[in-house]
């Protein structure tokens, strides 16, 4: 049930609200939530607020003990919620505060098919559990809400084991979520069971990475307490985090993790050892030897549910995010969309980062209106600004009201000995060096080179943007051991473009302060550097998934197949007088397995396109 809330004005000059429908006689004396242009305000003490350890019970025995587990969450509230007060609820469920264990990653080098590394359970838990909060709580207590650090299963002090996001986080997520409903169990350290009653039954997940992950596995379940989530960076389905079109790509800089990494990374509970059976069924159920979809990774595709959910969500990405790749914002925005969820999306310049870093005073403004609009059913005009922000060049925001683009349409170009235009005659042939970076490989575009093949427009005569997601068709042979085709979209022409975003030595505050949590942050920046060209977006396939990414069928040594697959969703203008340059290679260096060297591809230009969503 939505709580309604009155503007302050309607109170004549009483400072404060309820959080809740106040019948004409109703004591507004009592403390009350306050809001002002559409937005709760900061009337509550984040100091003097209640916090307090409780252990949610699941329906899951993810670590075969023989009873159910229990999620350790740890509740951060304002006092007045102990005098009758009722607040709405946001959720961080996450793995790292327990810490971090630090398990082999896989080689990426083959030598006769892909291995795993030897992997054995850590003798216990890698530290104390710290909720170093980085800014939900500090911001949003005082504004009236209760704020849940909540440890997802086989992490901190919550019993079970992580799966990577699998079923079993999912269902302790939404346990925590019907708890706060009025719809579970929970006990407190002492045994005692203790409920809500402070709570409005509305709630929202929030988080980045894999605290962004949690909120759309939860929503996936379609519990209805949940009324919202805010999804950083969060991945909409793991196949596409470890895997491509058939192929075992890494996460960018991360050669060699893949999905049972990630569960053995964050195996922070007490006893870990116990969970070694699931570490162990985790290795052979991911599959790192084909690469097929399987229904392990199915039950990790939120994306797939999408056009289902109960909550509203509100997305951030970045475009220069190579570890959770754009892939992981498209597929999932496209699902809401063709649904009609009510949804909100910024696209960002930056990596693997919070929008709090990028636009700090703007963020903090909406989620103050998203949550208060969702939460608490405040009228205000969240729901009517452009449902698109981003970032076109650091600092400056553009609104639309969709994405990708409307305005873009697909055009394609044919591949021929002098560049990208008209469809071309012949063949073309590279032989794969798996030691060569694709951004040594793109230097020099007007050289031949042996190892992979280049194709340019000529000098562009006005700005061109691209929004979507560019496809690429080969009609090629494939002889040798490596199984991949990659291809990389590049703009070629001098200019200052963003090399990083960092830290700097300022700080700026946000929020209330008690001693070790006084809610400030380094001040960070972006960086840039004049370079030649630019690695736009990339993409990969496995050739032996050519026709589906459930099965692997082998490829005749030298027989032509027709292999079409997808790069990376991607916006980006390329100026004038700048070419585009699309290279095709086997193996991309930092992201695909490393086989020995010497596969050939022999490229058939007469019926190979490279096809761009342009405006």
């Amino acid at each position: 049930m939505r709580h309604k809330l009155l503007p302050v004005a309607a109170l004549a000059g009483l400072t404060g609200l309820v959080a809740g429908a106040l019948p004409a006689n109703a004591d507004t004396a009592r403390p009350h939530i306050v809001v002002k242009d559409g937005k709760t305000q900061p009337v509550f003490s984040f100091k003097d607020a209640v916090r307090e350890k409780v252990f949610v019970e699941t329906k899951v025995d993810s670590d075969g003990d023989g009873k159910r587990d229990r999620v350790s969450i740890y509740v951060t509230r304002p006092k007045e919620t102990n005098g009758g007060l009722k607040v709405a609820s946001i959720i961080e469920g996450s793995p790292y505060y327990g810490g971090l264990q630090d398990p082999p990653y896989h080689p990426a080098d083959v030598t006769d098919y892909p291995r795993l590394a030897k992997w054995t359970p850590p003798p216990g838990p890698p530290g104390p559990v710290s909720y170093s909060f980085p800014y939900y709580d500090n911001y949003f207590v005082s504004r009236g809400y209760a704020f849940v650090a909540a440890d997802t299963l086989g992490t901190g002090d919550s019993d079970g084991c992580p799966t990577a996001v699998g079923p079993n986080e999912a269902q302790g997520m939404k346990s925590v979520i019907e708890w706060l409903a009025g719809k579970g169990t929970a006990y407190d350290e002492n045994g005692q069971k203790v409920s809500a009653g402070w709570s409005t039954g509305n709630v929202a997940m929030a988080g980045k990475s894999y605290d962004g992950t949690l909120p759309l596995a939860a929503a996936a379940t379609r519990v209805p307490a949940l009324k919202t989530v805010v999804s950083v960076s969060g991945v909409s389905n793991w196949y596409d985090e470890y895997r491509a079109n058939g192929g075992v790509v890494a996460p960018d800089g991360w050669e060699g993790e893949d999905l049972d990494l990630h569960a053995k990374a964050v195996l922070s509970r007490k006893d870990p050892a116990v969970c070694a059976p699931v570490m162990h069924d985790l290795e052979k159920k991911m599959d790192r030897v084909t690469g097929d979809y399987n229904r392990t990774w199915d039950a990790r595709n939120f994306a797939k549910s999408a056009p289902k959910f109960r909550a509203s969500v509100f997305l951030t990405s970045g475009l220069a995010d190579w570890n959770v790749k754009p892939i992981q914002m498209s597929q999932l925005w496209d699902g809401l969309k063709k649904a009609g969820v009510n949804r909100k999306l910024w696209i960002h310049q930056g990596a693997h980062d919070d929008p709090l870093d990028i636009r700090q005073s703007a963020w903090l403004e909406t989620l103050n209106l998203w949550f208060a609009h969702e939460l608490y059913n405040v009228r205000n005009d969240v729901m009517r600004q452009p449902r698109v922000d981003l970032e076109r060049t650091p600092g400056n925001w553009e609104t639309h009201k969709e994405w990708p683009d409307p305005s873009a349409r697909p055009v394609s170009l044919g591949l021929n000995a002098k560049g990208l235009g008209a469809p071309g005659k012949g063949t073309q042939q590279l032989v794969d060096d798996p030691s060569r970076k694709a951004e040594d490989l793109a230097a020099k575009p007007d050289e031949a080179d042996p190892n992979r093949l280049i194709y340019l427009t000529p000098a562009l005569t006005k700005a061109t943007k691209l929004s979507g997601t560019a496809r690429i068709k080969l009609r090629a042979s494939v002889d040798g051991r490596s199984p991949y085709l990659s291809a990389v979209l590049v703009d070629y022409g001098t200019d200052e473009r963003v090399s990083g975003f960092v830290s700097t030595s300022d700080r700026w505050c946000y929020g209330d302060s008690i001693p070790g949590n006084e809610g400030c942050r380094a001040v960070r920046k972006y960086t840039t550097a004049v370079t030649p060209f630019k690695i736009v977006t990339r993409g990969w396939l496995d050739v032996r998934n050519r026709t589906s990414i459930w099965h692997s069928i082998p490829v005749k040594a030298g027989k032509d197949y027709t292999f079409s697959w997808t790069m990376q969703p991607y916006d980006y203008v390329f100026k004038p007088g700048h070419r585009i340059g699309l290279m095709v290679l086997a193996t991309d260096h930092a992201y695909t397995l490393r086989y020995p060297a010497g596969t050939k591809v022999k490229v058939d230009l007469h019926n190979s396109t490279l096809t761009l969503p342009l405006h």
